[in-house]
């Protein structure tokens, strides 16, 4: 592997954290579980079996011998272990490769095997989030977004939630503990959207406090003549 990252000043973050920043979580998805997953490595494993095992039933019963069928399958499901195995390599650089941060501001995902990038989500700008959990304890956490923040799928892949296509949700995929995470999370946006909504009822509450202006010196309300017959 390149050293294209030894540059950032904390691993997955491409500069320091501002003042008032803290970093709660960091973390990068399980290979085999992407592999399995996000790949789908499992299921082209076995259906180049399959695929295998029919040539063999399909040429005995066309009258082939056993063991010609047999060679001829073994080279098909060599070729499909091949796409098996890439698959897995890819899964392990990417998993190699991609670093999830979660912050008491935003999500922050470093990935990229050829090309490095980073996406920064504001927590004000995550409308809902959607665990998607798996056996063996990892999952799929997916974001929907808001407001300006415009994602493409293909700019995310693999760290997205399939088939997403015109509304593309960035996912933290196949990150261990996935539950744990999911909360911290869920925690983060709600403190994030209740400072929000305090914010914008301040006015109103100011104004609901202030009540109407004593007239000068009279105690009355003040005279709005002319405004209204």
């Amino acid at each position: 592997m390149s050293d294209e990252f030894d540059c950032e000043p904390v691993p997955g973050l491409p500069e320091n954290l501002p003042a008032g920043e803290n970093l709660l979580w960091q973390g990068s998805p399980s290979w085999t579980s992407l592999a399995r997953h996000s790949l789908h490595a499992g299921k082209a494993a076995f259906y180049f079996t399959l695929l295998s095992a029919g040539r063999v039933v399909w040429k005995m019963a066309d009258g082939q011998a056993f063991a010609q069928s047999f060679m001829e399958a073994a080279q098909v499901l060599a070729f499909g272990l091949a796409g098996v195995a890439l698959l897995a390599a890819v899964a392990w650089l990417s998993a190699r490769t991609t670093i999830y941060s979660i912050t008491n501001r935003r999500v922050v995902m470093r990935y990229g095997i050829a090309l490095p990038m980073t996406v920064n989500i504001p927590f004000n700008e995550v409308a809902a989030a959607d665990l998607k959990p798996y056996s063996d304890g990892s999952g799929d956490i997916a974001l929907a977004v808001t407001g300006p923040l415009k994602l493409a799928y293909l700019h995310l892949w693999p760290n997205v939630r399939p088939w997403h296509l015109k509304n593309a949700q960035p996912a933290l995929r196949s990150v261990p503990d996935a539950e744990k995470i999911a909360r911290l999370l869920a925690a983060q946006v709600g403190q994030i959207a209740a400072i929000k909504r305090n914010e914008m009822a301040k006015p109103a509450r100011a104004e609901a406090m202030a009540g109407p202006m004593p007239g000068p010196l009279t105690g009355q309300s003040p005279s709005f003549a002319g405004v209204a017959a």
